[in-house]
């Protein structure tokens, strides 16, 4: 080869307006790069190019600072929410609520903080990716340059463990491999070829044996070699996946925008409730301080600050329970979404299998196709044929799989061999071999692997022979499995030549290996099913492979989209057509991105895995992106929203259910803040309502306030799952937290408990009881309706009789609390003066928690389907 086609060129430039070019005959210790003629660029020229096309990375997205992030987190009404209740205890003297407000408010900020600046880590890790160190051609000599200075036109030099610098088009190479795993998420390498003169190879897709294309960021494994830059920066392969990020933005979560939609709501009408009362008890009673005092009791007991109490927590804690499940949680948000996913994407190398190589089959000349049996000593001599025919201390994962199966064989320690030559694996014959020499007085021996039509070729076989080793091969492939032949020969050492043929090889047999599906797949598949979840499995590996794997794990392969058909598909077609399918193979990056849009615009909630660089944009995509935490690049990481810590497949199914689990809970606590914050407001309003005493001011609410927090964050979250839980299916996509039949529900609870107070309240004031006694006993009576909303509203469908005994430590806690705080009232004066109560009688305890009892009994018959003491369950 004398020139290499310039990718650059236009092919317009005439002679004189080419850049300098200086020809290379001979390149030290770099391969057969000594056996050509190659042209490198001039130091001007490639300066030149730099100038014009700019550096080989990815350009810096626009990110903000800390202080514009903390001003838009500022902006949030939840949090502005948190701030103003904390504000408005903090006027009130209540120093210990307003310091718990505030705390939680810091948190939120911190957290968004940390999660906006992590998402400028995706991009610097794809631009460190993309611009390692280089070793390129420059005024006819190998210079190492950072990769960043790398130009379209330059010659790169590869060697067995570089990163590729750019996207390249492969000019010569001796026994060259990579591992584009970081494009592909196969974990095989793939060998490379250089073209012949006269060839042109257009680009195409990373993946695939013998391509002329190397691409940026991969990783050398095996060989060495020259390729020509084609692409740089944003137009080489890893360029566009992060092109694709910037240009992605990820959806904000559901359940947040619910939040945020109620709490305004919720503000709105307490600012607007405070207002009124304090004009019109200032109005009416011409005592404009106390009705400043009512109108904050009012806007306390209407403002439901405990929302983004509750969901700041419920997120920290499921985070932390989904952690002991083996996942790690990045965005506290998707959690949520868990219970709510319809479809599972998952990759095939790592996710359903084990990304390890292991010998599977084995097949020797003369046996049926089918079963594949072997005896003792054909499998003995078979497998450590193959491990000497291999590198002797092997990167490939293939070739390890052979030496660690040789290793398990019983072997003669007394047989000691050297190897005296190496033929690197040879595209054109796509064959490699060893030659090992054990006695100097005796021949050496050449063991070989290849492609097993290459083996039958290299032996001769012809008619019959021929056919039973295509038809093993082709058996093993069905299979799933990667099929090498191996054979041998013997030649005397002085006759080694450079060429392999022209000797009498044996066919010694057929190894199949395969990736084994992971001993925890086939059983939480079958989970996901019975949970409705539906699974695709989608890979970049063949038809015949994939199908394999799905038959070996549960899932139907008898339709199979393939990547090709894909791309003839518009969105409508593809919708329709992953409807019916659960394998995708031979898929490239930019088709999984399509396939999660596809199930998302057909209103699926999609929960996609995947570890290379090559799935960042569909996990980022995907309303749950699962990224793996072992063998997962970190672009992939940071683009997933969860990450498996030890790539357990089952792990996922765990999360589901306890996302589910959260969910559940969250809506009780939900259901349970809007039942408590009825008969408070009513018992606020009604003195201002009759003209009657004042009953509740500040401080009253305030400690009132502080059990409902604790109650609805801790007490309800703590609860366990619901029976069928990973039985029933995904929550509809369109299904609201604060559905109407739960607001109704919830409310009704709220006014069933005020009209009982309010009996009380009154009852009260007819036996002749004094404002003060008249305040403690419906004090005490709230705090014994609050706790039977909480056991009426901690199951959708348990008895009472079944929760009194299950267990919730939480629960025994606040209980505990409660008692405590109830005892020191009624035995210490100065508390009793402070919230303004009268000595109290035990009597009057006792009328205030026959209250909660009875609300109990009300409630828990309402349930549909639950009698008081029975044990029907079911859920709403």
């Amino acid at each position: 080869m004398n020139r290499a086609i310039d990718p650059c060129d236009s092919g317009t430039t005439n002679a004189a307006s080419r850049p300098d070019r200086r020809t290379v005959s001979a390149i030290p210790h770099h391969g057969s790069a000594a056996r050509m003629s190659v042209v490198g660029l001039s130091s001007a020229e490639a300066a030149r190019r730099l100038q014009a096309d700019g550096p080989n990375a990815l350009p810096s997205s626009n990110g903000r600072s800390h202080i514009s992030i903390v001003i838009e987190v500022l902006k949030e009404p939840m949090l502005l929410l948190l701030l103003l209740a904390g504000l408005a205890y903090l006027l009130l003297g209540s120093m210990m609520e307003a310091l718990v407000l505030a705390a939680f408010a810091c948190f939120s900020v911190g957290v968004t903080v940390v999660q906006e600046s992590r998402t400028e880590h995706v991009l610097r890790t794809l631009r460190d990716l993309a611009a390692p160190r280089a070793l390129v051609l420059r005024d006819g000599q190998p210079v190492r340059v950072a990769g960043r200075d790398v130009v379209c036109g330059d010659i790169l030099i590869f060697e067995q463990g570089d990163r590729v610098a750019a996207d390249a088009q492969v000019l010569d190479s001796i026994d060259l491999a990579a591992d584009e795993s970081l494009l592909t998420g196969e974990s095989l390498s793939v060998s490379k070829c250089a073209l012949r003169s006269g060839e042109t190879e257009p680009v195409g897709p990373a993946g695939g044996d013998n391509q002329s294309w190397i691409y940026s960021g991969t990783l050398i494994t095996r060989g060495s070699g020259m390729g020509q830059v084609s692409a740089t920066g944003v137009n080489t392969e890893i360029g566009k996946i992060g092109q694709s990020l910037v240009r992605l933005e990820m959806e904000s979560p559901r359940l947040q925008r619910q939040i945020v939609r109620i709490v305004r709501f919720a503000a709105a009408g307490a600012g607007l409730m405070t207002l009124a009362v304090i004009l019109l008890y200032g109005a009416k009673r011409g005592d404009w301080l106390e009705a400043l005092l009512a109108g904050i009791a009012i806007g306390m007991s209407l403002l439901p600050e405990e929302f983004p109490v509750v969901l700041t927590v419920f997120l920290a804690m499921g985070a932390w329970r989904i952690s002991k499940a083996g996942v790690l949680t990045r965005r506290a948000a998707t959690i949520e979404m868990l219970g709510a996913a319809t479809i599972l994407c998952v990759d095939k190398t790592g996710t359903l299998t084990l990304n390890r190589m292991t010998v599977s089959e084995l097949w020797q000349p003369g046996e049926a196709t089918d079963p594949f049996s072997v005896n003792v000593g054909a499998r003995n001599h078979l497998v450590r044929l193959a491990a000497r025919a291999s590198a002797p201390f092997p990167s490939d994962p293939m070739e390890v799989a052979l030496h660690e199966a040789a290793a398990m064989q019983p072997s003669d320690t007394s047989r000691s061999e050297t190897l005296i030559r190496t033929y690197p694996f040879d595209p054109a014959t796509l064959v490699m071999a060893n030659a090992w020499l054990g006695d100097p007085d005796a021949p050496a021996e050449l063991a070989c692997k290849g492609a097993p039509e290459a083996i039958a070729r290299l032996c001769g076989l012809e008619g019959q022979a021929r056919h039973q080793v295509d038809m093993a091969a082709r058996a093993m492939a069905g299979r799933g499995m990667r099929v090498i032949g191996i054979a041998d020969a013997s030649a005397a050492v002085d006759t080694l030549r450079d060429e392999l043929s022209g000797r009498s090889y044996r066919l010694r047999g057929l190894i199949g290996l395969s990736d084994p599906l992971r001993p925890d797949v086939a059983d939480a598949i079958a989970r996901c099913r019975a949970a409705g979840v539906r699974l695709i499995m989608i890979t970049g590996d063949h038809v015949e492979t994939a199908c394999s794997i799905a038959a070996q794990a549960g899932l139907d392969g008898s339709t199979v989209l393939a990547g090709e058909d894909l791309d003839r598909l518009d969105e409508r077609e593809l919708a329709e057509q992953l409807q019916q399918v659960q394998v995708c193979a031979r898929i490239r990056p930019t088709q999984k991105l399509r396939i999660v849009e596809a199930l998302k615009a057909g209103g699926e909630i999609v929960a996609m895995t995947g570890d290379g660089v090559n799935d960042a944009p569909a996990l980022k995509a995907a309303h749950i992106g699962i990224a793996m935490g072992r063998r997962g690049t970190d672009v992939a990481r940071e683009a997933a929203s969860l990450v498996l810590v030890d790539d357990r497949f089952s792990a996922i199914v765990d999360a589901i259910r306890l996302g589910r689990r959260i969910y559940d809970n969250l809506r009780k606590a939900m259901g349970f803040i809007f039942s408590v914050h009825v008969p408070i407001a009513g018992l606020a309003l009604l003195p201002l309502v009759t003209g009657l005493p004042f009953l509740f001011g500040p401080i009253q609410i305030a400690l009132i306030e502080l059990i409902i927090d604790p109650v609805c964050a801790l007490v309800f979250e703590a609860e366990a799952d619901e029976e069928g839980l990973m039985a029933r299916p995904p929550r509809a996509a369109s299904e609201p937290l604060f559905s109407s039949v739960m607001i109704v529900r919830s409310v009704a609870q709220g006014v069933i408990a005020f009209l009982l107070l309010a009996a009380l309240y009154f009852g009260s004031l007819w036996y002749g009881l004094n404002a003060d006694a008249v305040r403690e006993q419906i004090f005490f009576a709230l705090i014994a309706s609050l706790l039977a909303l909480v056991l009426a509203n901690r199951s959708f469908g348990r008895s009472t009789r079944t929760l009194i005994g299950h267990r919730n430590i939480a629960l025994r806690w606040i209980l505990g609390g409660i008692a405590i705080g109830t005892a020191a009232i009624l035995g210490l004066r100065p508390l009793q003066h402070v919230l303004h109560f009268a000595p109290p009688s035990p009597w009057m305890v006792l009328v205030a928690f026959s209250v909660g009892i009875l609300l109990l009994i009300c409630l828990q018959s309402l349930k549909p389907g639950v009698h008081f003491l029975g044990v029907t369950d079911r859920r709403d």
